[in-house]
């Protein structure tokens, strides 16, 4: 009769079961560094992605505050001159032509329309968290805060012109101020010395307290402008330098 053995499997040395462990490790391991190291060039590319962005955005500001400038200097002119005619009424008698056209474009203003689509991003989708930097997060914030104060500028202009509305009333002729626009709504200059509805001293000299304020606003607004002209080009070129872009 034929005896059948069982057959033994030998057992495998606690080495072999180390070594699979060991290589199973490795490779999740591995898989792991390999996505971390996809993710985080992710981020890197979004990162300088709204840099770029945000580059083009103070680009656009700087166009625009150039404008502004421009324009306040020649309003803060105009204003000047206003003042000048309404302090003295034989001056403003023999310059009518002067007086209505400085009413007129002196207290003119551009609101500031900055651009700040990129920035926005940032704030609200938490695109912060990508800028590695924390001096770069710091100095973008710097800038965009400072347009709290030109705002509150703006406001108190606004205030001031509607004052300054309520008193011209009083003295300006709304037939000479009419004939001054054009179908395109541009203003000109007359040239037939109109006379102004009155010369009384004191209505002159309130008109001109409204002009006084609302000067002294542009002025301050000036100042605000071309320290965000300055903060615009300054940040442009750190970004550029801290991220290597031309």
């Amino acid at each position: 009769m034929e005896v059948h053995h069982h057959s033994h499997t030998s057992r495998k040395k606690w080495t072999h079961y180390f070594w699979e462990f060991l290589m199973l490790f490795l490779a999740v391991f591995c898989g792991f560094l390999a996505e971390y190291q996809l993710e985080h060039k992710i981020e890197k590319d979004r990162e300088k992605q709204f840099i770029k962005s945000l580059i083009a955005d103070l680009q656009d500001d700087g166009k625009i505050l150039s404008t502004m400038t421009n324009s306040e200097q020649s309003g803060i002119a105009s204003l000047d001159t206003l003042m000048d005619l309404l302090n003295n009424p034989e001056l403003a008698k023999q310059n009518g032509d002067q007086l209505y056209y400085a009413a007129r474009m002196g207290p003119r203003y551009i609101p500031f329309a900055n651009n700040s689509r990129t920035f926005d991003q940032l704030k609200f989708s938490g695109g912060f968290r990508l800028i590695r930097y924390p001096e770069a997060s710091n100095k973008i914030m710097d800038y965009y805060n400072q347009f709290s104060l030109l705002r509150l500028l703006e406001a108190n202009y606004n205030q001031e012109f509607d004052n300054f509305k309520k008193s011209a009333a009083k003295i300006l002729d709304p037939a000479i101020l009419r004939r001054q626009e054009t179908d395109k709504g541009v203003i000109l200059r007359s040239t037939d010395n109109p006379a102004l509805r009155t010369y009384d001293a004191e209505l002159l000299k309130e008109l001109g307290f409204h002009t006084l304020q609302m000067n002294g606003s542009r002025r301050s607004k000036l100042l605000v402008l071309e320290d965000l002209k300055k903060g615009a080009e300054d940040l442009m070129v750190y970004l550029k330098n801290k991220y290597h872009l031309e």
